[in-house]
């Protein structure tokens, strides 16, 4: 039986797993823009990781309960 989640579709058309890996690499690429910000003397990767982050963490909640 397929649960059908019309706010949320890649989770139903793909599985959990893949969706919540796919937000893991976001995070991963949002940690790395705000660690090497500091060696490139860049404000605007701290700017670009914040929003990542931002996102990632808006995701992983509504991932993690649906089913």
């Amino acid at each position: 039986e397929k649960v059908k989640h019309k706010s949320y579709p890649p989770v139903v058309c793909c599985c959990r797993k893949k969706c919540l890996l796919f937000n893991n690499v976001v995070l991963i690429v949002a940690t790395l823009h705000t660690g090497f910000s500091r060696r490139a003397k860049s404000f605007e990767m701290i700017l670009i990781g914040r929003f990542l982050e931002g996102i990632g963490a808006g995701r992983t909640p509504h991932y993690s309960m649906l089913m």
